[in-house]
């Protein structure tokens, strides 16, 4: 009988825990929701770090491209949102009151993969590179690492491909003799024989990426959530960095984004070995990384002068809330 009580009781008092949560809704791309760039969160929802801040964190997928997640804080979807930094910025300068108040994903890693005959930068001279929106920050940074090695924009011809998935197929269809690829895809592509001439990020190697973005007055009105949630993610990241949790590190990436172990194993390897930058330590934000942002939008014409500062779409209170800044 004492055992049942105490069993009644427990039950109570988890079901009262479970009652008292912090509801906390995320907007996420579709595109996004499964990909590597999703791990941070993959990983603070496995471990169960927002049940331990005492949140009830959910994911809500969003339909359309960054604008959509900006909408989605705007339009009571979602009360957080993953979001590319540009999409963050022409919104607030088009009046969003939207800032990021962490960082998720740094500088990304583009693979810039080539027919094998080509061997080196020089023999894409007249080539034709399939590339992304060409004032996008993957398009520029790629323009960027061909310039660094003596390729002219005059040298090569370019081909608008939107997606990694169908920048592989220009290339493995012959269309296409060089693309950015980004992964899993440049390994299956390296495996097929494909050569890679080099990196994004020796050409652009810092810069903001993705963050987790929220309205100035929601997150005024919700601190300690804000925090709570912060925290969460600042334990993923250290998760993650863990050496002893690699190959749970791995279980992760191969369960919920479906690559294969080997292409998951190449990955976290181009990330750490050695270690790029490519994920916050903890979830904060690099200023410096914001400013290339906002100088490759200007570059690709998408803002004018005069620059807007990096701290205007930022709100670094909760990361120092929570320790991490």
């Amino acid at each position: 009988m004492r055992a049942i009580i105490a069993a009644l009781l427990c039950f109570c008092a988890c079901e009262g825990a479970s009652a008292q949560a912090i509801p906390l809704r995320y907007g996420q791309a579709y595109s996004a929701l499964r990909s590597i760039f999703a791990l941070p969160l993959l990983v603070a929802e496995r471990e169960g770090y927002f049940v331990r801040e005492g949140l009830d964190f959910s994911m809500i997928p969003v339909p359309g491209g960054g604008e959509r997640l900006i909408a989605a804080l705007h339009d009571g979807t979602a009360d957080i949102s993953h979001v590319a930094t540009p999409f963050l910025i022409q919104a607030a300068l088009a009046g969003s009151d939207a800032v990021a108040i962490a960082a998720e994903f740094n500088n990304p890693v583009y693979s810039l993969v080539a027919k094998p005959e080509n061997k080196t930068y020089a023999d894409l001279k007249g080539k034709l590179i399939g590339v992304a929106a060409e004032n996008g920050s993957i398009t520029i940074a790629i323009r960027k690492l061909l310039a660094l090695n003596g390729l002219r924009k005059e040298d090569f011809r370019t081909r608008f491909v939107d997606g990694t998935p169908d920048r592989l197929s220009c290339l493995t269809a012959g269309d296409c003799d060089a693309v950015p690829l980004g992964q899993p895809q440049d390994f299956v592509a390296m495996r097929r024989g494909y050569r890679l001439l080099g990196l994004s990020t020796d050409a652009v190697p810092e810069y903001l990426y993705t963050v987790t973005a929220a309205r100035r007055s929601w997150a005024a009105a919700n601190k300690d959530t804000v925090a709570r949630y912060v925290r969460a993610l600042s334990s993923a990241f250290k998760f993650i960095r863990d050496p002893a949790k690699h190959e749970d590190v791995l279980k992760t990436i191969v369960e919920t984004t479906g690559f294969a172990e080997a292409n998951a194993k190449l990955t976290l390897a181009l990330y750490f070995e050695p270690e790029r930058g490519i994920l916050p330590k903890l979830g904060e934000i690099n200023l410096k990384g914001m400013e290339q942002v906002i100088a490759l939008m200007a570059e690709g014409e998408t803002i004018k002068p005069p620059l807007p500062a990096a701290e205007r779409f930022v709100d670094l209170q909760y990361l120092y809330a929570a320790g991490v800044q």
